[in-house]
């Protein structure tokens, strides 16, 4: 969507707020032992207290309030029965909408001590999205954000998921545009208009290329196998640059 009006603007903002305080909450309740189900209940507790309604499971009808991916899986994790264990790394993704706005909030945590490759990777995934998120501005590229991101990449020596891309959002989870590539690429002529609401989210690996489906038609992995964080943010574009509006309050 585009925002054109500044109740537009604090409604996104509302939403985004929730989004972000149910990611962050979620990820101090983290314990060993705990199973990725128990986890996801307590995204939707609050959800429901702040009157928002999960996307993932309203628009798709996926199986559970949040997507929680644990190592291996690198996004649309279904939570279940799957223990979370010291060393492993957790990814959370938050999107839910509230008054017909929607806003979506990802991050991939540390559980306990860990390799210092992943914990170097999981500061890198972070710096990854920051950059592309800077690339954000009324008439910028689009492409802009691919080919910074792109940079960083392949500088430091690692590699993008290039099937998984950012997408508009805002008055549904996957708005126009609908496909917004986060690593390089060419004959990508548009541009970026004022008041665009769209997300940022790089999937930096230590090897990987694209994301492939498993049996339960949601979890994905890795192709080739290897480590894959994911940040994400939700975005306006402005005059100015970038407007986050996924901070936790």
């Amino acid at each position: 969507m585009t925002i054109t009006h500044e109740d537009q603007l604090n409604s996104l903002k509302e939403i985004g707020r929730i989004v972000a305080n149910t990611m962050h909450t979620m990820a101090k309740a983290i314990e060993p032992g705990m199973t990725t189900r128990e986890l996801d209940e307590i995204g939707r507790a609050l959800l429901e207290f702040d009157g928002a309604v999960s996307a993932p499971e309203s628009v798709y009808d996926f199986p559970g309030a949040t997507c929680i991916s644990v190592n291996e899986e690198i996004a649309h994790g279904i939570p279940g029965e799957r223990v979370i264990l010291v060393g492993d790394l957790v990814n959370i993704d938050v999107s839910a909408s509230k008054n017909g706005f929607f806003a979506d909030n990802g991050a991939t945590f540390c559980v306990g001590p860990v390799k210092s490759s992943l914990e170097r990777l999981c500061k890198d995934g972070k710096r990854a999205m920051e950059i592309g998120i800077r690339q954000v501005g009324s008439n910028k590229p689009l492409a802009g954000i691919g080919k910074a991101v792109g940079k960083f990449a392949s500088d430091r020596g690692y590699t993008l998921i290039q099937n998984l891309a950012s997408h508009g959002v805002g008055k549904s989870l996957h708005d126009y545009p609908t496909e917004i590539a986060t690593w390089p690429t060419r004959g990508d002529k548009r541009r970026i208009n004022k008041g665009l609401v769209l997300t940022v989210e790089p999937f930096l690996s230590t090897g990987g290329l694209w994301a492939t489906d498993c049996e339960d038609g949601w979890t994905l992995y890795s192709d080739p196998a290897a480590p894959v964080v994911q940040y994400e943010h939700t975005i306006v574009a402005t005059d100015r640059g970038p407007v986050v509006v996924t901070l936790p309050s």
